[in-house]
């Protein structure tokens, strides 16, 4: 399996979609046509490129096909994205940061004066009238 092959198999939605059913449970190539809303010949040309990809194997279970994820190219997957999870997440990490100094501050700006409770602050300003 080259990782070309890999990321041209997941390149198209249908093959995407067919690696989520998988991930739920092994099925038979029915049941992914059925699912997937696919004619059967076109299903077990997108069950050939996962094969071939190695995302997929198949075992025979009397005159059933039954296809399963292979979970060794998803951890090779994990283990190439893990660089950038980490670039993401150290980022949103530093936007959570910036949010809780933000809320911090609009919180200190809005506090109500001392001796004033809330109710009568919202009070003066629901009774306010513009200027003209």
């Amino acid at each position: 399996m080259s990782d070309d092959s890999l990321w041209a198999a997941l390149a198209d939605p249908h093959r995407r979609a067919i690696v989520a059913l998988l991930l739920e449970r092994p099925r038979p190539v029915g049941e992914i046509v059925e699912a997937c809303g696919l004619s059967q010949p076109s299903t077990s040309k997108h069950l050939r490129v996962l094969r071939d990809a190695g995302l997929v194997r198949v075992r025979q279970d009397a005159q059933r096909r039954v296809y399963a994820l292979d979970p060794a190219p998803i951890a090779e997957l994990d283990a190439w994205l893990a660089p950038y999870r980490k670039l993401w997440s150290t980022s949103l990490d530093a936007l959570g940061r910036r949010l809780d100094e933000t809320a911090t501050d609009t919180a200190a700006e809005t506090a109500t004066a001392p001796g004033e409770s809330s109710d009568e602050a919202d009070a003066d300003t629901s009774t306010s009238s513009p200027k003209d």
